[in-house]
């Protein structure tokens, strides 16, 4: 679908739910991390792809909206699909504080001082992150800051048909008039109250 969609922004769209669904089973394969980093990696880059595409492409947002509830019907079938797997064909000892039919004391006599003192892994690694490696964790987040603006610099256009005014210029003009005014206005007052 990547690849034979019409439109550049539903290219850079289809994707999401791939990844979304490799996070699913990473993380019903144990592996947390993995889980929670594979998405924000991967729709961060969507993300900044899709900013390239509306930005260099310059599509219409009525294009986007086009035939939109032509989508409905498979998505919610989808959806459908999605909510079946999970009620139905993943087990209720994925969830391990959730109580099964055949041990539903599960959660009264839980010991909480072992679970307090174990850390999974992605505890131990958010640990290890925020503590010890704070520094090499900020750097490259800041590295990505300064790639996306220069990203959007390079892809803005200035617009040379818009007319634009030079405030501080016309202030002064008008401020000029103005006095040359109140001090004309006050020169015919005067003449006529002495000719007078």
């Amino acid at each position: 679908m990547v690849v034979r969609a019409k439109n550049p922004v539903h290219s850079v769209l289809f994707p999401i739910p791939v990844f979304r669904n490799i996070s699913g089973l990473l993380l019903l394969l144990g592996l947390d991390f993995f889980a929670m980093i594979f998405p924000v990696v991967h729709i961060g880059a969507i993300a900044v792809s899709f900013l390239f595409v509306v930005m260099m492409f310059h599509i219409q947002i009525a294009e986007i909206h086009e035939e939109v509830l032509r989508y409905l019907p498979v998505s919610g079938i989808i959806g459908l699909i999605f909510w079946w797997e999970m009620f139905f064909i993943l087990d209720n000892e994925s969830i391990p504080l959730l109580p099964t039919q055949r041990n539903t004391t599960s959660l009264r006599y839980m010991v909480y001082a072992r679970k307090v003192r174990s850390w999974t892994n992605l505890e131990t690694l958010g640990n290890l992150l925020y503590t010890y490696y704070s520094v090499r964790f900020l750097v490259p987040s800041l590295i990505l800051l300064v790639a996306m603006i220069g990203a959007i610099v390079l892809t803005m256009h200035r617009t040379t048909k818009v007319k634009r005014h030079d405030v501080f210029g016309r202030n002064a003009i008008d401020s000029r008039r103005t006095i040359m005014r109140g001090v004309t206005d006050l020169l015919k007052e005067s003449s006529l109250i002495l000719m007078s």
